[in-house]
């Protein structure tokens, strides 16, 4: 009797499938009707979704500490890992300072070379100019005394 049952139910399908696809739809946009049963569905899907989803990322983190075994091998990679996020965490404060260093010795280097120029410069238009001021000197004085 009940695959008589499931035969009817089958046929009784087939048959409202037909008459759906027969009967066109009337517009593109969804009728009210449709929205709400949208609305609806969301209303029930989004929370059991969410406790799906928190249900999942408990299950994940519970799981590694079951047993006892299981719980010291989860606290070891946890050490590893942090043992490692330190290491590159001073090898970057390392190179950064070593680039900093380095700035500032070349910035050092450049900003003393330029001193020396400019003083150099300055050395050399001073003698210059001394040589000049004292050769108008001797000249001056010679004319003065080529006048007496």
């Amino acid at each position: 009797m009940a695959t008589q049952t499931k035969k009817a139910s089958s046929s009784t399908k087939t048959s409202s499938r037909t008459k759906t696809k027969a009967t066109p739809k009337q517009s593109s946009t969804p009728s009210s009707v449709d929205q709400a049963r949208s609305f609806a569905e969301t209303a029930l899907d989004l929370p059991v979704g969410a406790v799906l989803e928190v249900s999942d990322r408990v299950a994940d983190l519970v799981e590694p500490f079951a047993g006892r075994s299981g719980a010291e091998k989860q606290l070891k990679s946890y050490g590893t890992r942090l043992r490692r996020t330190v290491k590159r965490t001073e090898r970057r404060g390392t190179t950064a300072r070593r680039k900093a260093t380095t700035e500032a010795r070349k910035t050092r280097n450049r900003v003393e070379r330029e001193a020396r120029k400019r003083r150099r410069t300055v050395e050399t238009t001073l003698k210059r100019n001394r040589s000049e001021v004292e050769q108008r000197v001797r000249q001056v004085s010679e004319q003065i005394a080529a006048l007496r």
